[in-house]
């Protein structure tokens, strides 16, 4: 299998590699250099339809195609990735700026993982049946969708990418799928080891673009019933605005502003090293990360203190560094933003503890994004810096007096997405977990993830749930049958 990496990326439609339509490329920049090192298809529209043509060829063998013989492709696609880990763990590092070992650790073990709990999820999925007093009995039938369309982000490419496409191949759908124009190259990769591991042509479609273009183009097309999408809260709601006037299904996974509230009472020694890596983690730029951090007064200044000393020996660095412990942001446009909301953060009064500024490592990473970790103090629930999403190497202190306080500033935001906390309190933990408002909770750990649970969030932060049966359950319609006997 050739996994070498052209610098113009194709599209992958019907089984084959081709170049966009219109003969449109996109710069490819590497965020640890800032410099261009490879060109990704502009699609647009044509390709797209092309795309949907192959998947309607496709669909009616896919869609009959035994569910074991669906688990052995996707089991092989899984496999597969393993073997290649370090392959598409630099190119994911290359692509996304972030540390080489965390790609290699995380990104890459999570994308096989996808692929291999839905592929036994096609062997295990069921439906449900109803007797009715001995007179009849009415049975469900879980059947595909047809050619759905997932779009996945740029934080974590092939480990969010893999996690739509999977559970829609498994339940017998087609698949337009559009991986994240900042982070190309890991889909282009997988395009190769699934046509390798015998996924029938048409089945799975990879085409690379831009939200206006390739992205709007998913989402409007006819033909196309479902979205899956994971990203920012503002394109989900231009998502929206054109797919509901249209009753596709919709799963929307959008923003995150995580409060990680934190007691006198808890495993110190614990939280402190969970907190660092729950507010830094890939520069920040995850949705669970918990960047506003809430912390109880008669602990506040010891964990300010600890906390900061820390975050200063984070290394920041050439991603491809073992020492390296923050990478580069993804792209300039989004390291500006990152700064913009830093310098606002000092309009609005806020005390930067550390960071703040830019860093330039020395070699080749001299002209790269990078962001020194920052923790701001000083600023209060209703500020612009603790309401809007910032997804970037900064977090805020907050301090609380009581469970009420913390409630209420855990609670003071418009999304919805996840919280830690941390007490040894267990009665007041579960308390806290059935009145925070949020789809995800995590007591006394942060990012330990069940595929069987349901993922996402409410409020700003999205439409539905990903993971186990409930992303079985969106790839598929249910049908009542009722038998009276």
């Amino acid at each position: 299998m050739d996994l070498s990496i052209p610098f113009q990326l194709e599209n992958y439609i019907d089984g084959k590699f081709q170049p966009p339509l219109g003969g449109q490329y996109i710069d490819n920049i590497e965020p640890a250099t800032g410099k261009v090192y490879g060109a990704i298809p502009h699609s647009n529209e044509k390709d797209i339809q092309a795309a949907v043509t192959a998947a309607e060829k496709a669909f009616p063998a896919w869609s009959k195609t035994p569910a074991e013989k669906r688990f052995q492709i996707l089991n092989n696609i899984a496999q597969l990735i393993d073997e290649q880990l370090d392959v598409l763990a630099l190119a994911e590092t290359n692509d996304n700026g972030k540390p080489l070992w965390l790609s290699q650790e995380v990104d890459i073990p999570r994308a096989s993982s996808n692929f291999r709990f839905f592929a036994t999820a096609a062997m295990h999925f069921a439906a449900e049946s109803h007797t009715m007093d001995g007179s009849g009995i009415n049975y469900t039938l879980r059947q595909p969708i047809g050619i759905v369309g997932c779009i996945s982000p740029w934080n974590l490419p092939i480990y969010l990418f893999t996690w739509k496409i999977a559970p829609a191949l498994a339940a017998g759908n087609c698949v337009i799928a559009k991986p994240s124009e900042v982070t190309p190259v890991s889909a282009y990769l997988l395009a190769k080891i699934c046509q390798h591991a015998g996924l029938p042509q048409g089945v799975l479609n990879i085409v690379h673009g831009d939200g206006p273009h390739c992205g709007e183009a998913i989402v409007k097309h006819p033909d196309i019933k479902a979205i899956s999408f994971t990203g920012s809260t503002r394109a989900g709601e231009r998502i929206a605005s054109i797919a509901a006037p249209m009753f596709k299904k919709l799963s929307l996974e959008l923003g995150g502003k995580n409060p990680n509230i934190i007691f006198a009472d808890c495993d110190w020694e614990k939280m402190m090293r969970t907190t660092l890596r729950s507010s830094f983690a890939n520069q920040g730029q995850i949705c669970l990360c918990g960047s506003r951090i809430l912390i109880e007064a008669s602990v506040y200044e010891k964990f300010k203190t600890e906390f900061v000393t820390r975050v200063q020996q984070l290394k920041v660095g050439d991603p491809l560094e073992d020492s390296s412990k923050q990478g580069a942001v993804v792209s300039k446009l989004h390291y500006d933003k990152v700064m913009g909301c830093i310098e606002l953060a000092r309009k609005e009064g806020g005390t930067i503890l550390c960071g703040g500024n830019a860093f330039q490592p020395e070699g080749r990473c001299k002209d790269g994004f990078f962001i020194a970790p920052t923790v701001i103090e000083g600023l209060g629930p209703q500020c612009i810096t603790n309401t809007e999403e910032i997804f970037g190497p900064v977090v805020t202190l907050q301090p609380f007096e009581t469970y009420e306080e913390a409630l209420t500033l855990a609670n003071a935001s418009s999304y919805g997405l996840s919280a830690t906390i941390w007490t040894q309190d267990v009665t007041k933990a579960h308390r806290l977990a059935g009145n925070l408002q949020c789809g995800i909770v995590w007591i006394n750990c942060w990012l330990v993830r069940d595929l069987r649970t349901p993922f996402g969030g409410t409020k700003n932060s999205g439409v539905g749930r990903e993971g186990g049966w409930e992303a079985m359950r969106f790839f598929t319609e249910a049908k009542n049958v009722c038998v009276v006997v």
